[in-house]
């Protein structure tokens, strides 16, 4: 049957799927398909299902339209996989092989492994008369293909030049598979992630659709087992708390900020400040105040990542590519920035010459134009909620045109 979800805005919007009899009265289907190629959430999407009546139609929704040969994405896209591990599936690989556990109980490995079909199990080893199965790396290659050989750099990775600084050995800066067996670096976004999955990729190319869909298959039920066994993964907002400390020092940067600010329109005012080449004087005053405010944001952000390590749920989500990247997290912990509008400008229109009437006119400065110094979980005052509405309506926008 084919199963559709509208607006149909590419060619995986409609894919034929293999129909398995189920109680309940709720289409279900597998987790990596729906997200990437349907695009589709659970709040509240509907999508149409249509029962194929002739066997030409059926043979081509079999051999064109199916969803194993959907899993990587026409070349427009630029070629890679669609459907991939999302999520839970990247949080758990990524703590199943980062640093390689060691060892598992015979009880753990089992537990895991219950939820894959594979042929074996991993070594194993005795330690105090007590039976262990080799690490997490071991334990993933299981689901390789003993012919894999495979060389790229982990997202976890993706910034360092020499040595990753998340990494204790240095050797595991790059993930390296040989001969089927994993013998480096960290399972992430860049490995089986959508759009940049690349043992899918090299799954795809060299074994073959059918192949890489039981990887598919095999990699999300292993994360499961996984996440299951260390009774899953959540996050609070607990996660983001950082000393009175860090706090007081964002908000001494944020100040100083300002007043550099300050100082920037009184020399505009004098008529002191030099045009940038190729720009007017009122391009390079908006200019030098946006790299202000970037830079402020950005310390601040080094500031709350300093107590935010690979301990914490939402940084390894972040840092494994599962979900949000670190700039949201140093918005709640740190400090929201400036709001734009239209490519990227400071907050300008609004009453005659100010933005609200909140502010005297002919205002420059940074709060009369949409800079937020709070942080998420601190709060926003109601100037700042308003500027940070603008900014986010013109995001909403301009997405849909």
């Amino acid at each position: 049957m084919l199963f559709n979800r509208q607006p149909s805005l590419h060619r995986m919007s409609m894919m034929g799927h293999t129909v398995r009899i189920l109680p309940g009265h709720t289409f279900r289907f597998n987790l990596p398909v729906c997200t990437p190629p349907y695009n589709a959430d659970f709040d509240g999407d509907e999508m149409n299902l249509h029962i194929i009546q002739k066997e030409e139609a059926r043979a081509e929704a079999r051999i064109i339209m199916k969803v194993q040969e959907q899993i990587m994405s026409p070349p427009r896209f630029g070629g890679p996989p669609i459907i991939g591990g999302i999520h839970d599936h990247i949080t758990a690989l990524f703590l199943l092989t980062h640093g390689n556990p060691p060892r598992f109980t015979a009880e753990e490995t089992m537990h895991m492994l219950s939820y894959v079909d594979v042929p074996g199990m991993p070594q194993a080893e005795i330690v105090d008369g007590k039976k262990y199965y080799r690490g997490g790396r071991d334990i993933f290659s299981l689901i390789l293909p003993k012919d894999l050989n495979l060389r790229f750099t982990s997202k976890l990775c993706s910034s360092a030049r020499e040595r990753c600084e998340y990494e204790d050995d240095p050797a595991d800066k790059e993930v390296v598979i040989e001969n089927g067996r994993m013998v480096h670096g960290t399972i992430d976004e860049a490995a089986i992630g959508p759009f940049s999955g690349i043992i899918i990729d090299k799954m795809f190319r060299k074994y073959g659709p059918e192949e890489t869909a039981k990887f598919i298959d095999r990699m999300t039920r292993l994360a499961v087992g996984f996440i299951s066994l260390r009774g899953g993964f959540t996050t609070g907002i607990s996660d983001y708390d950082i000393p009175e400390s860090a706090v007081a020092r964002i908000d001494e940067i944020s100040q100083e900020a300002i007043e550099r600010i300050d100082r920037l329109i009184d020399t505009y005012r004098q008529g002191q400040l030099q045009p940038m080449p190729g720009r007017s004087v009122e391009e390079t005053l908006e200019l030098e105040i946006l790299s202000e405010t970037g830079k402020v944001r950005d310390e601040s952000g080094k500031i709350a990542s300093q107590y935010l390590g690979l301990s914490n749920p939402s940084v390894i989500m972040a840092r494994s590519g599962a979900r949000a990247k670190m700039l949201n997290i140093s918005e709640v912990a740190g400090m929201v920035g400036q709001q734009s509008v239209r490519g990227g400008g400071r907050l300008n229109r609004g009453y005659y010459g100010r933005t609200l009437p909140h502010f005297r006119i002919g205002d420059m400065g940074a709060m009369a134009h949409g800079f937020v110094k709070s942080s998420y979980k601190q709060g926003l005052n109601p100037l700042e909620y308003f500027m940070h509405s603008i900014g986010g309506e013109g995001r909403a926008l301009w997405i849909p045109l």
